[in-house]
């Protein structure tokens, strides 16, 4: 008897604690809807700031990006798509084809070039940026007669449209009417073909980038250098420590935060540089310029037929490897104890 009154206890008391436990799974689902609507009456206003800005988000990029993904997965190319022609419509006839296309572009010969060219490409032109802005910023940082000429006159090429100042610089390259090449003739060096020779090509665009990039790079570090405190370089050379030690144990651990960002930016910009590519030599001559993005833009709209599929599928690709250096980068940012 006894140990069937124990027992009816046990069980009573893990009925009891059962419903303890549901009544305190429901009291927490009640405090987090109440959470949520206290959050939206209390920020109401900034949710409608923000609820255009994301719908236009999700309209502009979220579903070409959709889009895009799903295209790469078939065989979309121009004459299976759905089109209108006058009053008839022809329905699409295109079918999904999983990975294939990726494994057809990942095979390819082409895919490989046009990478290391891409990667060969970007590194050159953000390094070379980096040391040109870095050089220029710690120029403009000091005081001189004349300074904020210059600082307007090296940010002049920033507030130049960048097909402008690419199409400028596609005449100065001009084999025979150049300005480029009338100089170096006048000083009895034989003409240089820039835009017709793959080397030539390859460092006219490089420098082309690297002129509209500098602006940027320079503003950010010059504003970067002026909030590094004047009394830890007074302290310095007190302490006698040479330029080179300042520049090295005060202004670049000053500017890591600000670098660590602009060459993220600029790296990111650098490798989908479409227009300057496309503008000055058209990937040519031959391909010896073709980065990814230029690639992905001909199979769309300059081969025959146009393959939407196999574009869609560079596009894809060319997102996953910026995702993975972000990734990595973020990665090697949080080692060295930055916060991104």
């Amino acid at each position: 008897m006894a140990a069937h009154t124990s027992q009816s206890v046990a069980k009573a008391a893990d009925g009891e604690g059962v419903e303890a436990l549901a009544v305190r799974g429901r009291s927490r689902r009640t405090d987090n809807r109440g959470g949520a609507r206290r959050a939206l009456a209390t920020h109401w206003y900034a949710w409608a700031m923000i609820a255009p800005v994301v719908l236009v988000l999700g309209v502009i990029i979220g579903w070409p990006l959709v889009r895009g993904v799903y295209l790469s997965l078939t065989d979309a190319n121009e004459r299976n798509v759905g089109r209108t022609i006058g009053a008839n419509h022809i329905e699409a006839t295109y079918k999904f084809v999983g990975l294939d296309n990726y494994a057809d572009v990942l095979a390819d010969p082409v895919f490989l070039q046009r990478l290391v060219w891409t990667v060969a490409w970007t590194v050159l032109c953000v390094s070379i940026t980096f040391a040109l802005g870095l050089a220029l910023a710690g120029m403009l940082n000091r005081e001189f007669r004349g300074r904020a000429a210059y600082r307007m006159a090296l940010i002049l090429p920033w507030a130049v449209p960048g097909f402008v100042s690419v199409f400028a610089w596609r005449f100065l390259f001009n084999r025979d009417s150049g300005i480029l090449n009338k100089l170096l003739e006048g000083g009895g060096i034989s003409a240089i073909p820039w835009l017709d020779d793959p080397t030539w090509a390859k460092v006219s665009v490089i420098a082309v980038n690297v002129w509209l990039g500098v602006p940027f790079m320079m503003v950010a570090l010059l504003g970067g250098l002026q909030s590094i405190p004047g009394e830890l370089y007074e302290a310095a050379e007190m302490d006698g420590a040479g330029p080179w030690q300042r520049f090295r144990h005060i202004t670049l651990p000053g500017l890591r935060a600000v670098s660590m960002t602009v060459i993220l930016l600029s790296t990111i910009w650098t490798f989908n540089m479409f227009p300057v590519i496309f503008l000055l030599t058209r990937g040519g001559p031959g391909d010896s310029t073709e980065i990814l993005v230029t690639q992905a833009f001909r199979e769309a709209f300059v081969a025959s037929p146009r393959d939407f599929a196999g574009s869609a599928t560079w596009g894809v690709l060319i997102l996953a490897l910026l995702m993975i250096f972000a990734l990595v980068y973020r990665r090697s940012l949080r080692k060295q104890g930055e916060v991104w």
